[in-house]
């Protein structure tokens, strides 16, 4: 059962970009269905919360999940939405999964953990797959630097999800943290949103990505993650922007490159082989 959920939470969000140009098809911006989501992600997960009567985070923690909603979930769900407009869906989610690269970083600066011989391959591949993705073709790039630039923004921001969580979900738990850090999200996105009037096509999008892809894809993640190792569990969830690629392909007709196929191969085995790090490392050593 553990491997289904995983499997169930990965294809959830792999349908992020493929719904997202959805909307953006029936004449919403980006940034509109960012603040969608994140607020009706937000009611879900604060019915959630009061239904089982959690204790909401306080004084600093609960500052701390205020500044997560602002950079974790605004700027994160609005990258992200930017990334899918300007370079694709398949393109963004593979973007999104440099993640695990600024986490490295990230533990070198913030942690001063080392950056050994392992860790800087990873690095390394990661930032190659990138640089294939975006390899020029017939005298142009294959994608927009908007496209590029946005998806690598969104790959840190969902970095955080890893940082934060290190300090924090584990003592508060996801539901309660995303049921305050998801409407300030959208508090947050809304100076920045030019509403405009929806068609149910475009509220059936903006419910799905709200109630499937952000909250039954969080609870089906935490499912698997409490019937599997944590490595098993990332390996499942790489499947994310295979899958998420293959919806764009069949519903958008969206290509990569070769290059672009071999980057996108090289940015998803890095993250594989990251779940083995510690192993690796230790290997190495001996």
């Amino acid at each position: 059962m553990g491997y289904l959920y995983m499997l169930f939470a990965a294809a959830a969000w792999a349908l992020l970009g493929p719904v997202s140009k959805l909307a953006f098809a029936e004449g919403l911006e980006p940034l509109e269905v960012a603040f969608w989501r994140a607020l009706l992600g937000g009611a879900f997960f604060a019915l959630h919360a009061a239904w089982e009567r959690r204790p909401l985070p306080r004084g600093y923690d609960g500052l701390g999940a205020v500044v997560f909603g602002v950079v974790g979930v605004s700027l994160f769900y609005g990258s992200y939405q930017l990334a899918v407009y300007f370079g694709g869906a398949a393109l963004a989610s593979v973007l999104l999964y440099t993640a695990p690269a600024w986490v490295l970083i990230a533990s070198r600066l913030l942690w001063d953990v080392p950056m050994n011989a392992v860790r800087v391959g990873l690095v390394a591949m990661t930032l190659a797959g990138v640089a294939l993705l975006a390899w020029p073709q017939d005298g142009g790039w294959a994608w927009s630097s908007a496209g590029l630039g946005w998806g690598l923004v969104a790959g840190w921001t969902y970095a955080l999800y890893y940082i934060y969580g290190k300090l924090q979900f584990e003592r508060y738990g996801p539901v309660v943290l995303l049921a305050v850090a998801l409407p300030v999200g959208a508090l947050a996105l809304a100076p920045w949103v030019d509403f405009t009037p929806k068609s149910v096509t475009a509220w059936v999008a903006l419910v799905e990505l709200a109630a499937v892809s952000t909250y039954l894809a969080y609870r089906l993640y935490a499912a698997g993650l409490r019937r599997l190792e944590a490595t098993r569990a990332s390996l499942v969830a790489t499947l994310e922007p295979v899958l998420a690629s293959l919806l764009a392909f069949f519903w958008w007709g969206e290509r990569f490159t070769l290059a672009g196929y071999l980057g996108a191969a090289l940015v998803v085995l890095a993250v594989a082989l990251s779940a083995f790090e510690p192993r690796l490392s230790r290997r190495r050593r001996g």
